[in-house]
Order: structure tokens, then C-alpha cells, then sequence
């Protein structure tokens, strides 16, 4: 007879699967607590001061990635081959976070006030300090944990975080009822700072210390900076267009617009699961030669049309309920789901195409290929919004978004059909030999 409490037992305490409920757990719970910190700060700021909000964070995370110069993935890179150099690894995140982040709020208070208006300088930089310093700690923090395979504290810390910004614009609606965006900002850094005091403790437990190491400064921070600029193509592609409309001072506009895009970002998520997913599969795959990836490829395209498609009908169905759960403000904001609500199937084509470039070692075209579509996303956002205000960012992400899919689809397709010449070969094979 099968003993199912013992089979059910062995197969928990399997750290593969064990480790994938708890991210499954973990992403889950992040996308509820953050869908109730982006409706309540809706409600809180109303259309016009979160338009005002949505321009600085939008600046603010355009250069986000550069806060840590890529250290968390050095640290994963290297300290999951040497767990003795996980202390001055450590040590370089939090060294090399502090000192970007000083330069870049420095940079930005210069140049905020042309980018978007003087008012907006002490907004960015507390969001500076709240999104570049404190959070990337929590961030890195997590990812020091993901490499040590402690995921069950890796979920928590994400959670943990989430949960306290949502506490943070809880308390402000509770004691103000309406707020500025500044105010904001100093309830995100507050919540923000207890995560990464949280994060620290923590980390102390594996990891003991914190004298920072020049040498390691110095000999990794090239590779680092490399790291950062593969991680802020994309945070720059999707966030110009609120940057410009906070430039021409368009800030109910920012707010509509902005509200629209949460929500289809919203309705991408299970698109990027599938996408996600795929990719360790293709890495396994990539090792038997580009035919098991093609077949795989020609497998999924169904099942991620499909999805792309419920996508997009879930953006339709469930907008009203989420605006009017926003607030009135937010009412027009109908109209820009209406033109955004294609993205998620855009992006699931994209998406796709992306992982098989990266897992066939082909990142150094998915790179070349992203920047060219954020020129022409600039040059778009540049000619259309004076004139036509969200409606001409609306357009410019759509045809960013066909043309980003375009380039990639043909990329992968002239890797397949090329499979046999010298571009079509296999980088990591060749490697491997």
C-alpha cells in the first residue's frame, strides 16, 4: 500500500520543490500587496500629485539599476562557486550602494529641476535615497539569500518589504486622508529604511562583518557597471514617456497615463511567468544543439498566444473595477487602457523571442536590439507627447513594443535558419569543447 503521508513528506523536503512553493508563495503575495500599495496610493495622491510622483520615481528608476553596480550578481555569480567569498561580497554590495547612490542623488538634484520642475528636487531626492539605497539593500539582501538556497527568507524579505510600503500609505491615508507626493515619499523611505535595518540583521546570521575591501572595488566594478547597463535598457524604455510627460509639466495627464500602465503591467505578469519559466528549459535544452530549442519554441507559441490573448481581455474586464476602486481622478484613465491593453500580447512575443536569444547566447543582439527600440521609443515620445500628450505615449509604447517583437522574431529566426553557418553557432557549446 502507498504510504502517502511519507511520499508526501519526502517530496517536501525536496529543496527544489520546496524552494519553488516558497517563491511561488512569495511572487504571489508581492503581486497582491503591491496591487493594494499602488490603489491606495492612487486614492491618496489623486490624479494630479501622483502624476507628480509618477514623473520623479519614473526618473528615479531609469537609473535604479545603476545604484548597486550589479554587485548582488556578482555576488551570486561568484560566491555560489566559493562560499568563503561571501563576506567581502558582501561588503562590496553595501560599499558599492551607498557610493552610487550618493553620486546619483547628487547628479539628479542638478539636473531634476531641467528634467522635470525645482519643486520636484526633494521629491527625487528622498526617492533616491528610498529606491537606490534602502530598497537595493533589501533587494540584495534577498539575492544573498537565493544564492545560500535559503528561498523560504528570500520570499519573506520580498513580502516583508512590500508589506511595509503598503503599511507606510496605509498610515498616511489614515492620519492625512489626502496627501502631496513628498509626504509620500517620506512614508516610502521610512518603510524603506526599517527593510533594510531588517535585511542587515539578518544578514548577519551567514555573513559576519563589514570592513569593505578597495581591492575588490576596484577589480569588480567594470564587470558591475556592465552588469548595470544590461539592467537598465529595459527600466529606461518603459519609463521615459512618464519622465517626458512630468517634463512638459502634463502631470494630470502622468497620472492617467501612469494609472493605465499599472494596470496593464498588472495583467503582464502571468505573461512574464510563462516567459520566466521558460528560460532555465532553453539554457537545458541550448545544451543538445538549437533544434531542441526551436521544436520547444514552435511548442509554446500556442499556449503564449493564448495566454497573451486572456491578457488582454483580463486588462478590459477587470479596468473598471480597479478604477473605481482608485478613485474618480482616475475615471479617463478608461480611455489609455483601451490603447494600452495590447501590450501584454506585444510583450509576450517579445518576451519569447528574448529567451531564446539569451539562452542560445545570443544576450549581446537582445541587448542591441533593446537599445535601438528605446532610440526610437525617445524619438517617438520626443515628437508625439507636446502635441498629443499620453495619447502620443500610449502610441509610441505600442509601436516600440511591435517593433522590439519584430527584431527579436527575426533574430531568432535567422539563428534557426542560419544553424549551420557561422552565425548560427553555438556559443556555449563552443565553449564547452
Amino acid at each position: 500500500m502507498l504510504d502517502l503521508k511519507g511520499w508526501l513528506a519526502r517530496v517536501w523536503t525536496s529543496s527544489m520543490v520546496r524552494n519553488t512553493g516558497w517563491m511561488t508563495f512569495g511572487q504571489r503575495g508581492n503581486f497582491f500587496l503591491q496591487a493594494g500599495y499602488f490603489l491606495l496610493l492612487a486614492r491618496l495622491l489623486r490624479a494630479t500629485e501622483y502624476g507628480i510622483f509618477a514623473g520623479a520615481f519614473a526618473l528615479v528608476n531609469a537609473v535604479t539599476p545603476y545604484s548597486s553596480l550589479g554587485s548582488p550578481m556578482l555576488f551570486m555569480r561568484y560566491v555560489s562557486v566559493d562560499r568563503d567569498l561571501a563576506q567581502p561580497y558582501w561588503r562590496f554590495i553595501l560599499a558599492a550602494t551607498v557610493a552610487a547612490s550618493i553620486v546619483i542623488a547628487a547628479i539628479l538634484a542638478v539636473i531634476g529641476g531641467k528634467v522635470l520642475d525645482q519643486g520636484s528636487i526633494g521629491l527625487i531626492v528622498v526617492l533616491v535615497a528610498a529606491n537606490c539605497c534602502m530598497s537595493q539593500v533589501v533587494k540584495s539582501a534577498s539575492v544573498v539569500f537565493q544564492t545560500f538556497e535559503q528561498l523560504k527568507i528570500t520570499a519573506w524579505l520580498r513580502a516583508t518589504s512590500d508589506l511595509l510600503h503598503l503599511l507606510a500609505i496605509a498610515g498616511l491615508m489614515i492620519c492625512l486622508y489626502r496627501a502631496s507626493a513628498f509626504q509620500c515619499s517620506l512614508g516610502i523611505i521610512a518603510s524603506s529604511t526599517v527593510g533594510a535595518v531588517v535585511s542587515i540583521i539578518l544578514i548577519r546570521n551567514p555573513i559576519r562583518g563589514t570592513c569593505v575591501s578597495a581591492k575588490l572595488l576596484r577589480l569588480r566594478f567594470w564587470e558591475g557597471i556592465g552588469l548595470s547597463v544590461a539592467g537598465s535598457t529595459q527600466a529606461i524604455y518603459n519609463d521615459v514617456d512618464k519622465i517626458m510627460l512630468g517634463h512638459y509639466g502634463m502631470n494630470a495627464a502622468n497620472g492617467i497615463y501612469t494609472m493605465a500602465y499599472k494596470v496593464v503591467d498588472f495583467a503582464t505578469t502571468p505573461v512574464s511567468a510563462i516567459d520566466a519559466a521558460l528560460l532555465p528549459r532553453f539554457f537545458a535544452l541550448n545544451r543538445r544543439g538549437l533544434a531542441p530549442v526551436r521544436r520547444m519554441t514552435s511548442r509554446i507559441i500556442p499556449i503564449a498566444t493564448m495566454a497573451d490573448l486572456a491578457a488582454v481581455g483580463f486588462t478590459l474586464l477587470a479596468s473598471p473595477i480597479l478604477l473605481r476602486m482608485a478613485g474618480h481622478g482616475f475615471a479617463n484613465a478608461m480611455l489609455a487602457i483601451r490603447w494600452l491593453c495590447w501590450l501584454p500580447a506585444l510583450r509576450g512575443i517579445h518576451q519569447l523571442a528574448a529567451c531564446a536569444l539569451t539562452a542560445t547566447g545570443r544576450q549581446n543582439y537582445r541587448t542591441v536590439a533593446q537599445l535601438v527600440v528605446a532610440a526610437l521609443n525617445f524619438a517617438l515620445n520626443f515628437m508625439w507627447i507636446p502635441t498629443h500628450g499620453w495619447l502620443g505615449a500610449a502610441r509610441a509604447s505600442l509601436i516600440s513594443d511591435g517593433a522590439l517583437g519584430l527584431l527579436n522574431l527575426s533574430l531568432v529566426f535567422l539563428i534557426f535558419s542560419c544553424a549551420n553557418h557561422s552565425f548560427g553557432t553555438n556559443p556555449y557549446k563552443e565553449q564547452a569543447k
